[in-house]
């Protein structure tokens, strides 16, 4: 596999009390690796029964929006063999080779559900009466780990088919169906256009607040490197360039019911609002095999109501409407989450008054998740050895 160059030298690990790093997903496994590559122990406590659960349960069309070469983690490249934009199986299996190149240690079917201090120490509550105490511990739980969908009025009375986009796995159980996605990000974007090819008969994309779309890559530079530049400037200058490049290199869809932003890119992405990344919208968009619609609302019986006060009839909705961090329970009362539920600090730097204690893989930034996974997994090695 691409990046084991030579032998790997034995690390002598420390006896001392171990890192424990709760998820065995890329940012779990990627710290585990760095901090085994300076010597300390590192155990990892996964709840399902293999690394990468999130990524398996992933719609089939998925591929990664960023490129193999910058979505490597620390001490293994991505082969060259899985092509410039990485196929979920794919992922799946790096990140299980990944684990083995590393010799990580891993403990699967082991659910953390509290995590509290103990005096210079950590101690985790764990399924089946489980206390482990570590010298620290990394959270890695996850971006997208609770599906989100929103209590619409009428919602329990719906008499069709709704479903989270977690849910969704291939447009076959559609096909001949009328299907409303809602929510236009990276997410819902493509589904809408794999069910629009996988012969759905109607497909409309409910839309509230319309996003910014951009091209995979322009000339082969791909977007990634433009948003990892990006990051180094503020917005006022970001925006506008943003803003005429997309004037150039995507049409304008206004007459199809998908009008442009009115804030820019970058503001928006400081928001949390991820560009999305064309993979098909824009061609199914103009030919009509995609329609944006106006907001879901309500239900009533069998019909959608949009914000637009039009009614629909689909057989199903599919709701991309995102994912909760879900960190409230396990260490809420540590005061280290701010009020969207997400962490205070990452990488590196642990909350003030929780030393000992670091985050990754939670936010979702223009330069890409796994690039930024493997920057943090450096930090904290480098805070904790």
């Amino acid at each position: 596999m691409a990046g084991e160059k030579g032998k790997r030298k034995v690390i002598d690990l420390t006896d001392e009390r171990p890192v424990y790093i709760v998820g065995g997903g890329p940012g779990g496994l990627a710290a585990a690796a760095a901090l085994r590559a300076r010597g300390v122990r590192a155990v990892v406590l996964e709840k399902s029964d293999a690394v990468g659960a999130s990524w398996r349960g992933h719609y089939d069309r998925l591929h990664l929006h960023t490129t193999r070469r910058l979505s490597g983690l620390p001490g293994l490249s991505m082969p060259r063999s899985f092509g410039r934009w990485v196929s979920r199986d794919n992922v799946v299996r790096y990140l299980e080779k990944y684990a083995e190149f590393h010799e990580l240690e891993i403990v699967t079917g082991v659910e953390v559900t509290h995590i509290e201090a103990a005096g210079s120490d950590w101690l985790l509550h764990a399924t089946g009466g489980r206390r482990l105490t570590g010298r620290a511990v990394v959270v890695a739980t996850g971006y997208n780990h609770t599906p989100e969908l929103p209590e619409w009025p009428g919602q329990d009375a719906y008499t069709g088919e709704l479903l989270h986009a977690g849910q969704y796995r291939a447009p076959d159980p559609y096909q001949g169906k009328d299907v409303l996605v809602v929510g236009a990000g990276n997410t819902g974007a493509e589904i809408a256009v794999d069910l629009a090819a996988g012969g759905a008969s109607r497909v409309r994309l409910a839309i509230r607040t319309p996003p910014h779309i951009v091209r995979r890559s322009t000339l082969g530079w791909p977007t990634q490197r433009t948003g990892v530049l990006a990051r180094r400037f503020p917005a006022f200058v970001v925006d506008p360039a943003a803003r005429v490049l997309s004037r150039i290199s995507v049409p304008d869809l206004t007459a199809h019911g998908l009008r442009r932003p009115d804030k820019g890119l970058y503001r928006r992405a400081k928001e949390g609002a991820i560009p999305v990344q064309d993979v098909g919208l824009v061609a199914a968009v103009r030919k009509g095999a995609v329609e944006p619609v106006a907001a879901l609302a309500s239900f009533e019986g069998d019909q959608v109501v949009l914000a637009d006060g039009s009614r629909i009839s689909p057989d199903t909705v599919i709701a991309a409407t995102g994912y909760r961090r879900s960190l409230e329970g396990l260490i809420g009362h540590l005061e280290v989450l701010d009020s969207r539920g997400t962490p205070v600090t990452r990488g590196g730097r642990a909350p003030k008054h929780a030393p000992g204690l670091y985050f990754t893989g939670f936010t979702n930034p223009i330069s890409g998740m796994l690039r930024e996974m493997a920057i943090d997994a450096r930090k904290i090695a480098r805070a904790l050895s």
